[in-house]
C-alpha cells in the first residue's frame, strides 16, 4: 500500500555532494527563513559572547548536571526522573540512556545544549515552569517544564513533545535537537518535559498545560499565537495527535484554536476527529514498534476525511530515529518545517 512517499537512501558519494551543495544554498532558497540576526537574535558567523563554557561530546553527565546554565532544572534535561546517573558517562554515549531510541547523534544533542547555554549566558530565560508551586506540591508535577529556543520576536511557536514509551522523556534526542532546528528557521520552539511513568493521559494533560502556558504568556515570551504547530515523536506523537484531534479543553485546559499543523513521527495512534489539522507524518520502513502499515492506515483515514497529509517512509530505518542523522531520514525536519510554513496564513 503506497500511502505517500518512500524516500530512497542516496549513496555515500551522493550524500557528500548534496551536503556540499546545501552549504552553498541560502536557507531562504529552501523555503526556510534565515536564522535571526540581531538584538535578541543570534549571528550565524559571529562568536556568541556567553559567560558559560560549552559542553562537548567528551563532557560527562556530571558536567551537564553541574553546569551553571541549568541550575535548578538540570535533572529535567535528562530522560529519567529520580534516577541516579553514572556521572562519568560521556555525552558521546548519551544514547545508552534511551532504550527505545536509535541513531542518537551526540553532536546534535551537544549543539542544542550549547545553544541553551549561550542563551542562558546572555541572560535569557531558557526554562519555564508550567505549573504553580502549589500545583507541584499538591500533585507531583515537579518534573515538568518548558525549555525555550527563541526565534524571531512575534513569530509563531512550536511545542515539541519527545517520546520514551511514557517511561522516560527523550529530550536529548527528539526534543532539544528539533527545537534548535525550528529556532534556526526563525520560529519560537518550546520543548516539553512532561511527567513520565504515569501513562499517556497524565502526560497529555501536561502537553495541554504547556500549550496553554505559551498562549497565555505570549506577550511576555515574545511569540505569536496564530499558526502554532505541535510536534511529537513516538509516545509524544500520540499526545500531539490527540490534542490536534480533540483540542486542549478535553485535557483540562482552556480551549484554543487548533494548530495549523501537527508533525508526528513513528506512532501507531489511530484515534481521529472530524476536523483534523494538516498533518506531516514520518516513519521508518523497518519500525517494529510502530509498523508503517499502522501509520498508513491513519494516513488513509485522514485523507478520506479531507485532511491534507504529507507521508514520508524511510528505508533502512527503525523506530526512534530522531533527526535521522546518517540515515535515509536525515533532513526530514526541514521538509516538516516547510509543510508548517505552507499552512500558515499569508
Amino acid at each position: 500500500m503506497n500511502a505517500g512517499i518512500r524516500v530512497p537512501f542516496p549513496s555515500r558519494a551522493s550524500r557528500r555532494g548534496c551536503l556540499a551543495l546545501a552549504l552553498l544554498v541560502a536557507p531562504s532558497r529552501l523555503g526556510i527563513a534565515r536564522p535571526h540576526q540581531s538584538g535578541e537574535e543570534r549571528s550565524e558567523s559571529s562568536q556568541i559572547d556567553s559567560k558559560y563554557p560549552h559542553l562537548n561530546p567528551d563532557s560527562t553527565i556530571g558536567d551537564l548536571l553541574r553546569h551553571p546554565a541549568f541550575t535548578g532544572f538540570a535533572g529535567r534535561v535528562l530522560p529519567w526522573d529520580d534516577r541516579a546517573y553514572n556521572e562519568r558517562t560521556p555525552l558521546d554515549a548519551i544514547g545508552s540512556l534511551l532504550p527505545y531510541h536509535n541513531h542518537v547523534d551526540a553532536a546534535s544533542t551537544v549543539a542544542a545544549l550549547n545553544r541553551m547555554i549561550d542563551d542562558a549566558g546572555q541572560g535569557r530565560t531558557i526554562f519555564f515552569d508550567i505549573y504553580s508551586d502549589a500545583d507541584k506540591r499538591e500533585q507531583p508535577k515537579a518534573q515538568t517544564g518548558l525549555f525555550f529556543f527563541r526565534g524571531r520576536p512575534g513569530a509563531p511557536f512550536a511545542v515539541i513533545c519527545p517520546g520514551g514509551g511514557f517511561a522516560y522523556v527523550g529530550s536529548v534526542h527528539e526534543g532539544f535537537p528539533y527545537a534548535a532546528k525550528i529556532s534556526e528557521a526563525g520560529f519560537n520552539a518550546f520543548m516539553l518535559k512532561y511527567r513520565a511513568g504515569l501513562g499517556g493521559a497524565v502526560a497529555t494533560q501536561d502537553f495541554a498545560a504547556a500549550i496553554s502556558f505559551v498562549s497565555q504568556n505570549a506577550d511576555r515570551l515574545g511569540v505569536g499565537t496564530a499558526s502554532y504547530s505541535l510536534w511529537g515523536s513516538s509516545a509524544g506523537a500520540r499526545m500531539a495527535a490527540s490534542i490536534g484531534s480533540h483540542g486542549t479543553a478535553k485535557f483540562g485546559h482552556p480551549e484554543l484554536a487548533k494548530p495549523s499543523a501537527v508533525v508526528i513521527a513513528y506512532t501507531a495512534h489511530s484515534d481521529l476527529a472530524a476536523d483534523e489539522p494538516p498533518t506531516f507524518v514520518v516513519i521508518g520502513e523497518q519500525d517494529g514498534i510502530s509498523p508503517p502499515s499502522a501509520m498508513q492506515r491513519r494516513v488513509s483515514a485522514l485523507r478520506r476525511a479531507g485532511t491534507e497529509v504529507a507521508y514520508r517512509e524511510y528505508p533502512g530505518v527503525g523506530h526512534g530515529f530522531g533527526l535521522g542523522i546518517g540515515t535515509s531520514a536525515e533532513g526530514w525536519i526541514d521538509d516538516a518545517i516547510r509543510f508548517w510554513i505552507r499552512h500558515q496564513p499569508r
